[in-house]
């Protein structure tokens, strides 16, 4: 780990309620909605250019998240990126490193994972009271565990602690589709950031940028307004805000 990280250590509790951290969610996609083919052997498909979008997003960002699923299957280690990116940050008064987040209600997470593989940051680990007291165990030799919900990760709870005791003020949510919607449907979302490229995949069963349970009607469904559009050789890049509920 960095010495210049400022992550290093969570800080205290204030004793007053903190807000939560700005939210945004970078996801990639398929014209089809699809973010991997159905048996999940195909999960990188975008350009160059959608690359360099996450890195800008991750340098902008105290903490990045992604499920569980996506770490585990993906040689992905939620870090900044090169010199580059890392001074982005410190110019910016970031940390050198951002802080990593993996979610799984369940505490099914890989330990040979790559992400594990790199300590230059702290790993948070947000999971429920459902994870066995074994599965618990194994987890805290990998990072800090905090349970957040009785069967379900409580985002709005997760995203305060995560505000109060590391001091988290802009979070990057990677994904995947079971997290996004929960995110959504808790209403913690404020941006979302959307490249779409120029390939069907098809399949009912693949994965898309929203899957869980969703959100049942029209009057519950994330509404929002578009922030800009722009075109990078086949494919398109797509900021929208999210409105406020009802």
């Amino acid at each position: 780990m960095s010495p210049k990280s400022k992550l290093q250590t969570p800080k205290s509790g204030t004793g007053t309620a903190q807000p939560r951290p700005f939210v945004l969610i970078n996801m990639s996609m398929t014209a089809d909605g699809k973010i991997a083919t159905a048996n999940r052997a195909v999960s990188s498909f975008s350009g160059p250019r959608d690359r360099e979008l996450l890195l800008q997003l991750r340098a902008t960002a105290d903490a990045v998240m992604a499920g569980a699923r996506t770490t585990d299957s993906n040689p992905v280690n939620l870090g900044p990126g090169g010199p580059k990116y890392r001074r982005l940050r410190l110019a910016r008064g970031l940390s050198e490193y951002n802080l990593r987040v993996i979610v799984s209600g369940s505490g099914t997470v890989d330990p040979n994972a790559e992400v594990f593989k790199r300590r230059f940051a702290p790993i948070i680990i947000l999971t429920t009271e459902r994870a066995p007291a074994r599965r618990l165990a194994a987890l805290r030799k990998l990072g800090e565990v905090k349970i957040c919900g009785r069967t379900q990760v409580d985002f709005p709870r997760a995203l305060r602690w995560l505000s109060e005791h590391w001091g988290v003020k802009r979070l990057l949510c990677e994904g995947g589709g079971e997290i996004n919607d929960a995110m959504l449907r808790a209403g913690v979302v404020d941006e979302l950031y959307l490249t779409v490229c120029p390939r069907i995949f098809g399949g009912r069963t693949a994965p898309t940028i929203c899957g869980g349970v969703g959100a049942g009607s029209l009057a519950r469904a994330t509404q929002f307004e578009l922030k800009s559009a722009r075109r990078f050789g086949e494919e398109m890049f797509f900021v929208y805000r999210v409105l406020a509920r009802p």
